[in-house]
């Protein structure tokens, strides 16, 4: 879909009148390009709103650019959050923007997501209205602009980093694209040592339940890995990505409505794929708001988000570290699981320097993992099968297991990690949930959400009776997991 209002005017109405709030409800939503300027802007662009006849909107960055706008250096679209959609062209697009074409081509690409070259097209064409390659063009020019605004890399650095084959085609697309040199929008940045680490920042819809987020990761932090430092307001976290090593720490803007990241100067090669990482486990896309509306009709789930608006589903850095947590937390308590994590982590991670002790191990590889003999693992304090479970699970992730094809169900999902030996339908869901990114995914074994829907009632609710009760939750039903669990902190004189 490239030009909004071509399809429906109605549509075009409204997102006017959300420019004109500057509606952040909308930011990444939709971008509007002004026709007297040829710039196009994030809905909350503070520029003076400019006539309707003016404005002509648009569903994506690259639809706007293909169209002949040229980014805003005001709003800065390249910061709006995602539009996170549940479909396969969104799903794609979420790998094409973290670079998955910039180390092969379209053929090899439909390949790996499953599809044919011509399919991938057809796809990317009709929700987009540019091909693959122009949209991977408007993903490396975005990226290249924000590096160039928040760090102080040299532009060979920013254009390799940014997906570019060389520095000239790097040059010669931008100025293309945008009418202007990459040097003329560099801003001076704070002056700063290679040691101090690169800054960026992630925007986010608002609101955003931050303390409610890190309070949950804290609990579930192993030991030599991760640090989250709840007085602060910080996580950290050590960071081993394409053979590149080093740390990360992210804490929060809530003025500015962004995440602020800071990273090591070792991984400056590797910046898209982290963000991209970054985004997933902060949950930097969800769309508070609507996922609200959806929600409150039910008044145990109305109730919790009225205490924690915006709360998020804690994502994961890799898939197969938290599926291996996720194992772990089988039968035992958060604490417990977590203790045992961090046994896993120093007896089996790789050790690493960072500016803080606490950060000393990566998690250990699937094919590390996989070449542990059962035993071995179990000596950190599991019983034998949970310890062959987490064997099996490293040989398949190591094989690829965990490499999802963007059109795999969330049901297909559920079956193919419970044919693996001691996974059962809570772990899968859980795995799907967090690490896989399925929002409708659902633990119903789970005796805490039984118990958090069992309040004021003479019995808990049963894993069948939870699951009917969430069919009106759906397609969040992650979210409403999180709502369930966080109401089990809040004392029942309260939830009465």
């Amino acid at each position: 879909m490239t030009i909004i209002q071509d399809r429906n005017s109605d549509i075009s109405h409204d997102y006017y009148r959300a420019l004109a709030a500057k509606d952040a409800r909308f930011d990444g939503v939709f971008f509007a390009g002004i026709r007297t300027t040829g710039i196009y802007c994030r809905p909350i662009c503070r520029v003076k709103t400019p006539r309707q006849s003016s404005c002509v909107f648009f569903s994506s960055q690259a639809a706007a650019e293909a169209a002949g706008f040229r980014p805003c250096l005001r709003c800065r679209p390249e910061l709006a959050p995602y539009d996170l959609q549940q479909n396969l062209a969104h799903a794609i697009w979420h790998k094409i923007a973290a670079g998955a074409l910039n180390e092969s081509g379209v053929e090899i690409f439909a390949k790996q997501v499953g599809l044919s070259s011509r399919q991938l097209r057809r796809v990317i064409l009709q929700e987009f209205g540019v091909s693959p390659i122009e949209l991977a063009q408007t993903q490396r020019l975005l990226f290249a602009k924000k590096l160039i605004q928040e760090t102080q890399l040299s532009m060979t650095e920013i254009a390799f980093a940014a997906g570019f084959g060389s520095v000239r085609r790097f040059n010669a697309l931008f100025e293309t694209r945008y009418k202007m040199t990459p040097a003329s929008i560099r801003r001076l940045a704070l002056p700063s040592s290679p040691d101090q680490g690169i800054t960026l920042r992630l925007a986010y819809r608002p609101p955003y339940a931050w303390d409610a987020l890190l309070n949950y990761l804290h609990g579930r932090a192993m030991a030599g890995l991760e640090q989250v430092d709840l007085q602060r307001g910080l996580y950290r976290r050590s960071v081993q990505i394409e053979g590149k090593q080093g740390w990360i720490q992210v804490s929060h803007l809530p003025e500015r409505q962004q995440l602020l990241l800071e990273i090591a100067p070792s991984l400056s090669k590797v910046l898209l794929p982290l963000l991209a990482k970054v985004r997933q486990q902060f949950d930097v896309e969800a769309n508070p708001v609507a996922i609200a509306a959806h929600l409150q009709s039910d008044p145990r789930l109305a109730q919790q988000m009225m205490r924690t608006p915006g709360l998020r589903v804690p994502g994961s850095f890799d898939a197969f570290e938290l599926a291996i947590r996720a194992i772990l937390g089988q039968q035992v308590s958060v604490a417990g699981a977590t203790t045992v994590s961090g046994r896993l982590v120093q007896k089996f991670g790789a050790p690493v320097t960072t500016p803080w002790s606490e950060l000393a191990y990566h998690f250990p590889s699937p094919d590390y993992l996989a070449r542990q003999s059962i035993d071995d693992i179990a000596s950190i304090g599991v019983p034998r099968t949970r310890a062959a479970t987490i064997h099996a699970f490293a040989v398949f992730s190591a094989a690829g297991g965990l490499q999802i094809p963007p059109n795999c169900s969330l049901h297909d999902l559920v079956m193919r990690l419970k044919a693996l030996p001691g996974i059962g339908e809570w772990t899968a869901q859980y795995i799907a949930m967090r690490a896989l990114r399925f929002s409708n995914a659902f633990p119903a074994g789970d005796l805490g959400l039984q118990k958090a829907v069992s309040v004021g009632m003479d019995s808990r609710c049963t894993e069948k009776q939870l699951l009917a009760l969430a069919d009106a939750w759906s397609p969040w039903r992650g979210y409403a997991a999180l709502l369930l669990w966080q109401s089990l902190s809040v004392p029942q004189t309260e939830m009465n």
